[in-house]
């Protein structure tokens, strides 16, 4: 009597096979590896407490304003040009009781109070954006806490004595005049040259996926 146990011993066996559907993945040369590796979008994080760091960049502008602005007040008389690189650029106390390039300058005094609140609401929300912006965008932190620094100064100027202080007097001899600045507008044209550039040419870049 044949044995049950070689019996089934030498009955073939079959594997089950498995129907289940693949796995997507991507046609670069490696059959194993999925589209989802391929690309990794970069996590934008904000500057949080680091913000700090750029709000100190604002104060040295600050602070440089402000010394740069007593300097002016104390050493010169308003309206009278002191030569520093003939015939190029003199220092010149003047004050704007405007906007940039003394808009509004006749207005009759409101202005102070509108170009004040103007600053106050822009430097309120620089503080808050500095915190927002992303941590890798460093041009962009620049730009802002220098156009912060520029707008307090300026802001400061106009809540103590009603106008802002300039004295920097760019020229070309007695043929062509720019009106007459100071540190904190410097702050604020560069600071906004360096936004501007960032929106342009690094903002995209920085959200792109990454290979």
């Amino acid at each position: 009597m044949p044995n049950s146990t070689e019996s089934s011993e030498n009955k073939p066996r079959y594997s089950e096979v498995d129907k289940s559907p693949e796995p997507a993945h991507a046609t670069t040369g490696s059959s194993t590896t999925p589209k989802s590796r391929l690309t990794k979008t970069p996590k934008m994080i904000a500057n949080g407490r680091r913000a700090f760091m750029w709000y100190l960049l604002s104060l040295v502008v600050l602070i440089i304003d402000q010394w740069t602005k007593w300097l002016a007040e104390t050493k010169l008389t308003f309206h009278e040009p002191v030569p520093v690189i003939e015939p190029f650029l003199n220092w010149t106390l003047a004050y704007n009781y405007g906007a940039a390039f003394s808009f509004l300058a006749d207005a009759g005094g409101w202005q102070k109070w509108f170009f004040s609140g103007l600053a106050l609401l822009m430097s309120l929300f620089l503080i808050g954006y500095l915190i927002k912006a992303p941590r890798q965008a460093k041009l962009l932190s620049t730009g802002l806490a220098l156009v912060l620094g520029g707008a307090v100064g300026n802001l400061i100027d106009r809540l103590l004595h009603g106008h802002v202080i300039d004295f920097i007097h760019v020229h070309n001899a007695d043929v062509w005049h720019y009106p007459i600045f100071n540190i904190a507008d410097m702050g604020i044209s560069i600071g906004v040259a360096l936004i501007v550039i960032d929106m342009l040419f690094l903002e995209k870049k920085r959200e792109m996926p990454r290979v």
